[in-house]
């Protein structure tokens, strides 16, 4: 198909409601996308004891089925490394526990102490243990040296395997793009472990957590609860917790998108009580201060950032994206919805679909952009158009820049390809397309509907939906756009 960016969510352990953005550790890799079929190869699983697959729907993930059949095969494969490993696997799993040891020791344990107290919040464990009292940290260290050691083995074989797709892809010109959230999981690692990083109070409860304020999407506003970076104290230590982080992702990944960018600039901050974001406010971020770091610790990133600046931005972070040269995102579908783009500027007296201010209107791009058709928080284009979501106006704007009748008989079939030509017909330097939109779903295969806790995250490809045709398709769009590897060197 020609393409030379494949682009993924977040990799870490996902904790409640299964989401990528809730993760257990922000440096972890999720043992759920292990494979067993390589277990196999390595010869650390005996298929003939492997238990059952008990899952019907191949086009939806049934979590709690998944979680239970992954650690009882991930347990059996554990028990066989350590009774037939070879020694060079042994050295070579020390080796990582060592070189590792930074963040690798602390996860062991915390996912270790989770087993122990059935999955409380760390915040919830006997007192001693959640502010880390040395010694009682020493003893159960000891006492838990197997569970640990178990879950140390889990992340080496993620980041073998994870190692060897990388290899995998970039041998055939393909970069693997990935994604940093800007905020961690509450119930993390990372809080526990580094609790002055975070606005907590002497329990370890949060201050003030994270969100985005009302707006035309949530009149009450998006209550994340992420705890807050204590950017003061990060700033002391020369921002070592965050940098050591994407330096990981930048390790795993060829490029990286940083999610919620204008957090950065500008941060909005909620009373930790609060029931809604309504009472939020605005807190200016480390901006410069933290990517000038960032640039003296990892060097130039212009090439290797997508920056995610949606919704409501601010000069101030438009200013902090093209300082470092990082790209920006373009989003096609709202650029065709009147009351979003009205809300990200209600000042703005004049904002319609065609003012030279709409700017997610292809012909209002510059070169430094990601286009996208939608993301993992939109609807798939073909839900998004024919399920009644759009207005009539808005929908009878997007045919009158495609050029296109409503009443053409291809249309309800066509219109994800008119948005994916459309995409790789503009200025931007890259085209990202949902791989739900090359396939043409519907709204049954939306991946995630923001604000809602539960029932995301569980549409799956199946190697049945990947034909031919849609290469050819790709490929031919990929070519007439000069947007292949072949145009690229003239």
């Amino acid at each position: 198909s020609q393409q030379q960016f494949w682009q993924i969510l977040p990799l870490g352990p996902t904790g409640y409601g299964n989401s990528p953005y809730m993760c257990f550790s922000a440096l972890a890799g999720n043992p759920l996308l292990i494979s067993p079929e390589l277990l196999i190869q390595q010869g650390w699983l005996d298929p003939s004891t492997l238990p059952p697959t008990p899952f019907t729907d191949p086009t939806h993930i049934d979590y709690e089925g998944v979680i239970e059949l992954k650690s009882q095969i991930l347990r059996q494969a554990w028990r066989r490394f350590q009774a037939q490993a070879s020694d060079p696997d042994r050295e070579d799993f020390d080796r990582f526990c060592q070189q590792e040891a930074d963040w690798l020791q602390d996860y062991a344990l915390f996912m270790a102490l989770r087993e122990v107290y059935s999955e409380q919040e760390w915040i919830h464990w006997p007192s001693a243990l959640a502010l880390r009292e040395k010694s009682t940290l020493q003893r159960a260290q000891q006492g838990l040296a197997g569970p640990m050691a178990e879950h140390q083995f889990r992340q080496f074989v993620f980041t073998q395997q994870w190692q060897q797709l990388k290899a995998y892809a970039n041998q055939r010109g393909v970069q693997l793009i990935g994604d940093l959230p800007i905020y961690v999981a509450r119930d993390s690692v990372d809080v526990w472990a580094n609790r002055s990083l975070f606005e907590l109070d002497s329990a370890g409860k949060p201050l003030r957590v994270a969100g985005v304020p009302p707006d035309y999407f949530s009149k009450t506003g998006q209550l994340w609860g992420n705890p807050l970076y204590n950017w003061t104290q990060m700033q002391r230590t020369q921002y070592g917790w965050y940098i050591r982080r994407l330096r990981m992702e930048l390790d795993r990944c060829d490029v990286v998108r940083i999610d919620h960018f204008r957090g950065f600039a500008g941060y909005f901050a909620i009373p930790a009580q609060a029931p809604t974001a309504e009472s939020g406010a605005w807190i200016p971020g480390p901006g410069i201060d933290f990517f000038d770091q960032v640039h003296q610790s990892l060097g130039d990133l212009s090439a290797r950032i997508i920056a995610e600046d949606l919704g409501v931005i601010t000069s101030d972070v438009n200013v902090l994206r093209d300082r470092y040269g990082f790209k920006g995102m373009k989003i096609l579908q709202m650029a065709f919805d009147l009351a979003g783009l009205q809300a990200m500027d209600p000042q703005d007296p004049v904002m319609h679909l065609w003012s030279p201010r709409n700017p997610y209107l292809p012909c209002n791009f510059s070169a430094n952009y990601v286009v996208y058709t939608g993301t993992h928080d939109n609807n798939t284009t073909v839900g998004w158009f024919n399920n009644g979501h759009l207005p009539e106006a808005d929908r009878q704007g997007l045919l009158d820049y495609l050029g296109r009748s409503g009443s053409d008989a291809n249309l309800e079939q066509g219109i994800h390809w008119d948005l994916i030509r459309m995409a790789y017909g503009t200025v931007a330097a890259w085209a990202i397309i949902p791989m739900q939109d090359v396939l043409g779903f519907g709204e049954s295969a939306r991946l995630n509907l923001p604000g809602s806790p539960t029932g995301n995250w569980t549409w799956r490809l199946t190697p049945e939906d990947l034909q031919p045709a849609l290469a050819t398709k790709l490929a031919e769009l990929t070519r007439i756009y000069v947007r292949s590897p072949a145009s690229a060197q003239g």
